[in-house]
């Protein structure tokens, strides 16, 4: 969606995991080797669910989409809000009921005590990117078996959980920030940036195996190299400097849409945005601003400030003038008051962003926020979370109304009953809108298309596809 609006019960899943491993169901296999997975929470959360199913998957153990052809269940948990800790408490004894034998791991791990509290019947309890410590316990619990690496061929690029045409690419783990409406640093400890070889050698299998699309995340994606002091690394024999301008201009040599994620606001972003304006990279830009007070900015130990913000996004503009924007906000933090959260949608209405998710503070376990004076009272919470989506659903819909009359290549993502669904540059999955080819039918998930846009509303476009088609894109 373009404009989205977290409800208290609304957690961070992703529908992708459930949607793949249905897909790509096979026969049951033999008794005795099969697991179930369930991975819950961010994009972050499913690339430690690949990396333990590629190596469980190496040793020749089998995936299962159900709990009962499953031997074994591993559920990767969430733990990021209340409404997520929620989820995975519930889907642990959801997998205990139908299933019985049950390991958990991810972020709500690192919380031992409470999940053993509810269901003191778990196997095993590991915390997040525990991925030696999660494979260990299923050898404990279910021995390893007999099979034939030549004949149970694992892809080079491991196991996933997205389709074909698109993978997320984690670069770092862990961050360094210590915002106070945030306790994932003590769930995942401080930034560890992977070697800038290692990314590139991923991506380049991912681009082998027919991935032309990568979600660059992190916890932290400006930090990149901050905590190994940018060294000067080698990949391909040439001497490449661990920082994020030098990772994405490598990436862009690919040939595939790069798109970034969770990117903080600091002044070496600048330096991306040529890299977009020159069709490196995609020019989308996710970025976390969570608020635009000063005051409450400096409460939630978060970068930047509203007028410097906006000055920049100005001159991004004027540089890339095509560059999307989404970012996310929280209404309602402790001590916000009326005059704050004006000035908050003050700030919507001039910078007039693409794509806005905002949600109304929920008080997380463990947050240095809950400490603060004067929380805002619940049903003055949601009545500013009202007001903050009427406003930026005006702006949602005028931005996209402007695209009406222009052609963009569209990345097929499916096709229904009513014809292709796809995305743009512009559109992230899951998380942003989509564009209708309705009637269109001719085309494979992962295909681009040029289309031209004749109909938009406040989350998606309509499209229909231009009378020329560029062939090697077209049957890409």
């Amino acid at each position: 969606m373009t404009v989205e609006r977290f409800s208290p019960k609304q957690t961070t899943t992703s529908d992708i995991p459930v949607k793949t491993l249905e897909a790509n169901r096979s026969p049951a296999p033999a008794s005795g080797s099969r697991i179930g997975f369930v991975s819950l929470g961010c994009p972050k959360n499913l690339v430690d669910s690949e990396r333990i199913l590629t190596q469980l998957r190496t040793e020749g153990y089998d995936v299962v989409p159900t709990y009962h052809d499953a031997d074994l269940v591993i559920v990767n948990t969430c733990g990021f809000i209340d409404s997520a800790v929620e989820e995975s408490l519930d889907t642990i004894g959801e997998a205990l009921k139908e299933n019985g034998r049950v390991i958990v791991t991810g972020c709500l791990g690192v919380k031992e005590d409470e999940i053993r509290e509810v269901h003191p019947n778990v196997l095993a309890i590991t915390g997040p990117h525990a991925y030696e410590s999660v494979v260990e316990q299923v050898h404990e619990h279910l021995p390893m078996p007999e099979h034939d690496p030549f004949q149970d061929l694992v892809p080079d690029h491991g196991i996933k959980l997205t389709p074909r045409h698109f993978a997320y690419l984690k670069i770092s783990e862990g961050c360094n920030h210590r915002c106070t409406f945030c306790i994932i640093p003590s769930m995942r400890g401080d930034l560890i940036s992977r070697p800038m070889g290692e990314i590139l050698d991923e991506a380049k299998r991912l681009k082998a195996a027919g991935v032309n699309e990568l979600l660059v995340i992190s916890q932290d994606t400006s930090a990149y190299g901050v905590d190994v002091k940018h060294r000067t690394g080698f990949w391909n024999g040439m001497p490449v400097k661990t920082n994020l301008q030098t990772l994405c201009d490598k990436l862009g040599e690919l040939g595939m849409w790069v798109r970034l994620h969770y990117v903080y606001p600091y002044p070496h972003v600048d330096d991306l945005i040529p890299l977009m304006n020159e069709g490196k990279i995609l020019p989308y830009l996710d970025i976390p601003l969570q608020h635009a007070s000063k005051r409450l900015l400096k409460l939630m130990k978060r970068p930047g400030s509203a007028e410097r913000t906006l000055e920049r996004i100005r001159k991004w503009r004027e540089i890339c003038p095509q560059l999307i924007i989404r970012s996310t906000f929280i209404v309602g933090f402790p001590g916000e008051t009326e005059e704050e959260f004006e000035e908050l949608l003050q700030f919507l209405r001039d910078a007039r962003l693409d794509r806005v998710g905002a949600f109304a503070y929920s008080p997380v376990e463990g947050a240095k926020a809950n400490e603060l004076p004067d929380p805002v009272p619940e049903d003055v919470k949601q009545q500013r979370l009202a007001r903050f989506m009427e406003v930026q659903g005006e702006i949602s819909t005028a931005r996209l109304e402007e695209r009406v009359g222009n052609e963009y290549q569209i990345v097929i993502d499916s096709v229904d009953s009513e014809g292709a669904v796809g995305r743009t540059y512009a559109d992230a999955p899951e998380v942003d809108g989509l564009v209708h080819l309705n009637g269109v039918y001719d085309v494979a998930p992962g295909q681009r298309v040029w289309a031209e846009v004749i109909h938009a509303n406040e989350h998606d476009v309509w499209a229909v596809l231009s009378d020329e088609q560029d062939e090697e894109e077209a049957s890409a």
